[in-house]
């Protein structure tokens, strides 16, 4: 039996506390501004367009705020897609090593691109860097998933192949200047501090159709969480889904790293958050349930990246692994998985 209430109650909980931690993302920091002033800003009943409030919150704050929230459900979305394809809760783009490998092509273009003279290199480049990366390391995978029965085995060369491209991405920091080198470092901590508003659109464009498509194929995603026997018995087209999932979890993961730098845990915890949060495995309640609980975490956790020791701003990646990895140790000493 469906319930909608305790579902209702769930989104009405999720909204509220991210529109929340969103003002206070744009009240809070070195300048702290009211909650009044906010919304004159944003609805444009301020006083002037001059003003320091002004200022901060539409150049820095707000790009920033909206990044989080866009950048938060895009990977929450890929750990719930690559946790239904594999059939196994404790995977995520990060685990997989695909955050890596886009992070590893990223790399090529960014320290080149330095190199070469360039101060700031096009959007539309680093994402395709990204992607192409995310695919590389997705395709070793698959590969890998067709020869070897054990998840446990699979985990392990998803690890194997983080650590090659890490150990890609330090060796390139080694050949590269200083200034490359610090610049590259700053992006690979994770933040979403040099988000401008051009690149807020081409974010919002990318994930906003992805996150719509990944929610209308839940019925097949469902479909796909009972076996792939059962899927096929219900008509669906398990290899082209499969195609879909990996295509839309990989562009998520790619846009997200693009922009923002490798982000940990939040695609592996949240989609188990949201599980309980919920009460079901219904995976057109979880979709929009994980973008909003991605959302949410990314957005808290970059406030309290920017105020927990302020002036100082605390790597993104780190924050995001504070809070997400005792919540994974507690899944694992729960719960036993298949070898």
């Amino acid at each position: 039996m469906i319930n909608t209430r305790r579902f209702a109650v769930s989104y009405a909980v999720l909204i509220a506390a991210l529109v929340l931690v969103f003002l206070l993302n744009l009240g809070f920091g070195s300048a702290n501004i009211g909650a009044g002033e906010i919304v004159s800003i944003i609805f444009g009943g301020g006083n002037g367009g001059d003003s320091s409030g002004q200022v901060i919150i539409q150049r820095i704050r707000l790009p920033r705020a909206l990044a989080s929230i866009a950048a938060g459900g895009a990977l929450a979305l890929a750990g719930l897609l690559l946790q239904t394809f594999f059939s196994n809760p404790i995977v995520d783009s990060y685990v997989l090593g695909v955050s890596s490998g886009s992070t590893l092509f990223v790399g090529f273009i960014m320290l080149g691109g330095y190199a070469l003279g360039f101060r700031r290199l096009p959007p539309a480049t680093l994402v395709a860097g990204a992607f192409s990366g995310a695919m590389v390391v997705m395709s070793v995978i698959l590969f890998a998933a067709r020869r070897v029965k054990s998840i446990v085995t699979l985990l392990i060369i998803g690890l194997m192949c983080g650590y090659l491209c890490s150990a890609g991405t330090g060796m390139l920091s080694a050949f590269a200047e200083k200034e490359q080198i610090a610049r590259f470092s700053i992006w690979a901590m994770g933040n979403f501090s040099g988000i401008n508003g051009r690149e807020l659109r081409i974010l919002y464009a990318i994930t906003l159709p992805l996150m719509a498509a990944a929610f209308l194929l839940g019925k097949q995603l469902n479909a796909l969480n009972m076996g792939e026997n059962y899927a096929v018995t219900m008509g669906v087209n398990v290899k082209v889904l499969r195609s879909l999932i990996i295509l839309i979890s990989s562009l998520l993961t790619a846009a997200v790293t693009a922009f923002a730098g490798p982000i940990s845990f939040i695609g592996l915890a949240v989609p188990h958050i949201c599980r309980v949060l919920f009460s079901t495995q219904d995976a057109r309640i979880l979709t929009p349930g994980v973008v909003l609980g991605g959302a949410l975490m990314a957005s808290f956790c970059d406030f309290a990246a920017r105020t927990a020791v302020s002036p100082v701003e605390l790597p993104l990646g780190s924050v995001t692994a504070l809070a997400g990895a005792p919540l994974v140790v507690w899944l694992l000493s729960r719960r036993r998985y298949e070898s």
